[in-house]
């Protein structure tokens, strides 16, 4: 029997990670026992409080029917809430938040939303390779602009201009930015949705990482004017420690909600009430929670550093987020190919920077979700492998 695949499934490649992680777990198989770190999964448990709320919601026997498609009234005014705690910025809980399973399925939506095939769709490079997948499954066509490090990786309004014609629908911005770890520059973000009010293009802001190792936690939505042009991602995951709880949400103004709550309602049947209760206790915590997450990470950051060091790398010491984004030391060998070397030769895996676009090619990132031991383990390997 030859059942044929759609046309739409060619347009994507197996996600990097799954294919390396089956790799990882041959290597395993053999005795090699890998030092991961490439995947930035946070391996901090939640705050106690958070996992005692979903249980006790859970034994409720009234908590487990389908719950509505926008998520319950309670979870949208603690997400407004805790969205002008940190930001500053207001929301109508009503008609400006949509909750989400996980912050990925709201890149899938708002493309699957907005798209047209043949519609443009500007992604960064480096960047987030969700953006590129869910573009190809939507029938949009990818145009990449490339951020450079002589740019401190920030967009150029002027090459991005020169990008835009009339099939440009839509754009992509991750600030602060992953893998480079660049904060958010407001003025930057201002310039650019002037840029898109002009040339009528929805800009679309991924922001889960904006309370990990930074200072200064930003919205999009603290430019004024920008929920008329922009929406916005966040996520429960990184902050949170959250990330196998799949919580997330889109924020903007109440058509783009209700447009792609359009879509939405048709792939899920609601999120579990008792998932939503334990977010709202997440959303409830104050700054000391976060400052304590903070430290850890900062601890192996500084791990990090000494590992990257050993390897020559060059790095910033501003970036911010969980992970550590560094040039390698050798402009004739790829990302792949330095990489590869350590893993093979020293059990360390690190993710090479190709995989987030081809301006990635000649650096790596390392996540800083492992343990401190873990980290001094990988130092040793390397330093006793002459990588």
């Amino acid at each position: 029997m030859n059942i044929k695949t759609a046309d739409r499934i060619n347009t994507v490649k197996e996600y990097y990670f799954s294919k390396k992680l089956r790799e990882i777990e041959e290597l395993n198989k053999q005795g090699k026992n890998i030092i991961n770190l490439g995947i930035g999964s946070p391996d901090l448990a939640p705050d106690n409080s958070i996992i005692e709320s979903l249980i006790e919601s859970a034994k409720n026997p009234n908590n487990h029917a389908y719950q509505s498609y926008k998520g319950s009234p309670d979870l949208r005014s603690a997400i407004a809430k805790w969205q002008n705690t940190i930001y500053g910025v207001d929301l109508d809980p009503t008609n400006e938040i949509l909750p989400l399973i996980g912050s990925k399925e709201g890149i899938m939506h708002i493309s699957m939303t907005y798209l047209n095939p043949g519609d443009e769709v500007l992604i960064p490079d480096p960047g987030y390779p969700t953006y590129t997948s869910a573009t190809n499954l939507a029938g949009g066509k990818i145009i990449k602009y490339h951020l450079r490090e002589e740019d401190g990786w920030q967009p150029s309004i002027e090459n991005i201009k020169s990008l835009i014609n009339e099939n440009t629908k839509l754009i992509w911005v991750n600030y602060p930015h992953m893998p480079t770890g660049t904060q958010t520059n407001l003025d930057k973000l201002k310039a650019l949705l002037e840029l898109a009010k002009k040339e009528n293009i929805l800009v679309c802001n991924d922001n889960p990482y904006s309370l990990t190792l930074n200072d200064n936690p930003t919205s999009i939505f603290q430019i004024e004017g920008a929920k008329e042009i922009a929406l916005e991602l966040n996520s429960l995951s990184k902050s949170h420690s959250m990330a196998g709880w799949r919580l997330g949400w889109i924020s903007g103004k109440s058509d783009r909600i209700n447009e792609i709550l359009k879509f939405k309602s048709n792939m899920d049947s609601g999120m579990f009430l008792p998932v939503q209760h334990a977010a709202i206790k997440a959303l409830s915590l104050d700054k000391s929670y976060h400052d304590e997450i903070n430290k850890t990470y900062a601890k192996r950051r500084k791990l990090a550093w000494e590992l990257l060091d050993i390897l020559n790398c060059k790095y910033n010491k501003n970036q911010v987020g969980m992970f550590v984004w560094a040039r390698i030391p050798n402009d004739s060998v790829d990302s792949s190919s330095f990489a590869d070397n350590i893993l093979y030769n020293a059990n360390v895996f690190i993710t090479p920077g190709i995989i987030f676009g081809e301006t990635g090619n000649q650096y790596i990132r390392i996540s800083l979700c492992t343990k401190e031991a873990v980290f001094k383990e990988a130092i040793d390997r390397i330093k006793a492998n002459r990588i």
